[in-house]
């Protein structure tokens, strides 16, 4: 179990360091529990990396807050929306199979990576939008919408909760990256919730992992802190880069 453990701390530090900056630790923390975990139900390593994440997102919005001002009359009702549905698509996510959902997911990411490479300004300046009533309403069918897919799939959550905070009210990176780590936080409790209710948590392995992905989060802040909106971009594309060919190897070999 020592040497188990120790691995997946290894990968929980570099998970909460890559998500903290643009999204995406599960492709990394996911592969690794099952890869040390062979004999433990899916359910189970979903419910561990669900428990280790929701720490190091929390220490990843913390980071942010203390350096980023956010319209909290747009995040907070999109965060709040966002925790409903992903604990509604937690419960259904039984209901719908995934063969379904990848070639959708697939679709999306590849016009989200073109977009952004097409347009070289999107993300670098932050000039957000006025928030009235009708952007808080397309924030909360935003979190809404991310918020059951998170519950219900998952992958590339944070980069399209992103993608939509510049897309829609003019962030740059660096404040949507905050911003999506205060509604993916709430998506991650909801789903955290629901496999807690089923009893489908390791603690002997999430609690570890949770202080090592936390540990990774604090490195993750400040190195998009300090590198700024340019470099969170770049990794946001190389990280879409690699969901479009996990999600691609998946559908060809599923």
């Amino acid at each position: 179990m020592l040497l188990s453990l120790s691995f997946l701390c290894v990968v929980a530090f570099f998970a909460g360091l890559v998500d903290a900056a643009v999204g995406g630790g599960g492709l990394i923390q996911i592969p690794g529990l099952f890869s040390a975990l062979p004999n433990v139900a899916p359910a189970t390593i979903f419910g561990t990396n669900k428990l280790a994440s929701a720490v190091g997102t929390l220490s990843a919005a913390r980071s942010y807050l203390r350096r980023v001002r956010l319209p909290w009359n747009l995040v907070l009702p999109a965060a709040a929306t966002a925790f409903v549905f992903a604990f509604a698509g937690a419960q259904v996510v039984t209901l719908i199979p995934k063969d379904i959902i990848r070639p959708l997911v697939l679709a999306l990411l590849l016009i989200m990576a073109v977009y952004t490479l097409w347009k070289k300004d999107f993300g670098k300046l932050h000039k957000p939008v006025a928030i009235g009533r009708r952007e808080m309403l397309v924030g909360m069918a935003i979190g809404g919408a991310i918020g059951f897919y998170d519950g219900l799939f998952g992958p590339g959550t944070g980069s399209f909760l992103m993608f939509l905070f510049i897309r829609f009210f003019a962030f740059d990176f660096l404040h949507a990256s905050a911003a999506a780590k205060v509604v993916n936080l709430t998506t991650n409790v909801a789903a955290l919730l629901s496999f807690a209710i089923g009893g489908h948590i390791l603690f002997a392995y999430a609690l570890p992992m949770a202080a090592a992905n936390m540990a990774g989060a604090v490195v993750g802040t400040r190195l998009a802190m300090k590198k700024g909106a340019g470099f969170v971009r770049i990794l946001f594309l190389v990280l879409t880069s690699v969901l479009i060919c996990k999600l691609a190897w998946d559908i060809l070999h599923g």
